[in-house]
């Protein structure tokens, strides 16, 4: 196993070149990460160069749709999965959203679909209002001690008429990595559908969509250093029979039927920006030569033995300090490097103007996770710290969030 190489990490990122943060650390990783540098100069450049309507014959607006496709195509790679079944959106929110409303035309009234209350409330409300159109809403709940998923608790859920298990591959406040294989091949056997929300994951590790098995994959780009879209995976044959929420015109386009709205071409362009810098990784650290799939596993493998090691002093410190309720596992096996917290005298937003004063940025609230907090008996209102890190962080900036903790923890 090679080391990923820090120095060469953020060199790709222009915030840790910008004067105005030079003195800032940054541990709201799980909000939304720092772009690359290819993102930034490719958006920079679209703006700037291409910014008309594509895919028209002069030369501008021909380059302008060849770039948009070819973000497309290149990420559909990485993710092992064909570009006609990747949908770009505005959000994964929204994306949940168009999704669930083309479900409510197919499904029919009495058909049961399956959610947690472990979720981020995008990958819940949406499907939870189909309820309206007289579908089953069933909840997998999390076991109340550790906000942990257990398969066995979601058997006695299925049942002939359940259509849709829809749950998350990695909780943005439990952090635990959900066995999705398990999951998924359980919600098969009862002959429903598995969608699965990656947001929390992806950042740490691309997922292998042409092995995993998932019927549906969510995640946010902006998570994954990249531009504000979110991307959606929907397999072939199941796009094939869910009702068109475009314009009637593009009934029978896959890129087309479940993005109403098309996302910015400049974004949707700097999709390249974020594999641009996943193949440099690969490169710098001898993994090129490969199929993007290949080279996805072998870069996502460096980024969580890298933040395996940034998690571990962070992780000692959380699960040791009195006072401190740490949510999700305290090891780092199993978790992605986002650690929830509260603290017995002191508000989680109160704790994040303290650290900001420090010049650390951390995340404060209920992250849109309310059902889960309240699972928990937190009071959503009043929420969790949150401090969150990925490959990029160092270790210098682990060793001031700790220190600056140590000092402002009662």
């Amino acid at each position: 196993m090679v080391n990923i190489d820090p120095g060469f990490i953020r060199s790709q990122f222009p915030a840790f070149r910008e004067p105005s943060l030079a003195d800032f650390a940054y541990f709201e990783n799980a909000g939304g990460t720092y772009a690359c540098a290819p993102v930034v100069e490719r958006l920079a450049e679209h703006y700037r160069r291409l910014k008309l309507q594509a895919y028209y014959p002069s030369q501008p607006s021909q380059e302008a749709g060849a770039r948009m496709d070819a973000g497309r195509a290149r990420l559909a790679a990485w993710l092992n999965v064909s570009p006609d079944e990747l949908q770009l959106g505005p959000s994964t929110s929204q994306n949940t959203y168009v999704l669930a409303q083309a479900f409510r035309q197919w499904l029919r009234p009495g058909d049961e679909v399956v959610v947690t209350d472990q979720d981020h409330e995008a990958n819940i409300g949406a499907w939870r209002r189909l309820e309206a159109a007289g579908l089953t809403i069933k909840t997998w709940k999390i076991d109340p001690g550790s906000g942990e998923l257990n398969p066995a608790t979601l058997a006695p859920l299925l049942t002939e008429r359940t259509r849709v298990v829809a749950f998350t591959h990695c909780s943005n406040l439990i952090a635990t990595v959900n066995p999705v294989r398990e999951v998924i091949d359980l919600t098969h056997a009862a002959g429903a559908l598995a969608i699965v929300d990656g947001v929390g994951h992806a950042p740490h590790a691309l997922p292998n969509l042409g092995e995993l098995g998932a019927d549906v994959y969510l995640f946010s780009l902006y998570k994954v250093f990249g531009p504000h879209l979110g991307a959606m995976y929907v397999r072939r044959a199941l796009l094939e029979q869910l009702p068109n929420q475009g314009h009637f015109f593009n009934e029978g386009k896959p890129n087309a039927q479940l993005v109403p709205a098309g996302p910015d071409h400049a974004q949707v362009a700097a999709v390249n920006g974020v594999i641009d810098y996943l193949e440099s990784v690969a490169r710098h650290h001898g993994l090129a030569g490969q199929s993007p799939a290949l080279m996805a596993r072998g870069v996502s493998a460096l980024f969580q033995e890298r933040e395996a090691h940034l998690m571990a002093p962070l992780l000692d410190f959380l699960r040791h300090r009195r006072g401190v309720r740490l949510l999700g596992r305290h090891r780092t096996e199993g978790r992605a490097p986002t650690f929830a917290f509260t603290c017995a005298g002191l508000a989680p937003w109160a704790l994040a103007q303290q650290l900001a004063s420090a010049n650390i940025g951390i995340g404060a609230g209920n992250f849109y996770a309310w059902r889960l907090l309240e699972a928990l008996g937190i009071d959503p209102d009043v929420g969790v710290a949150r401090v969150s890190l990925v490959h990029y962080t160092s270790e210098q900036e682990v060793a001031r969030v700790i220190e600056a903790l140590e000092r402002y923890l009662p």
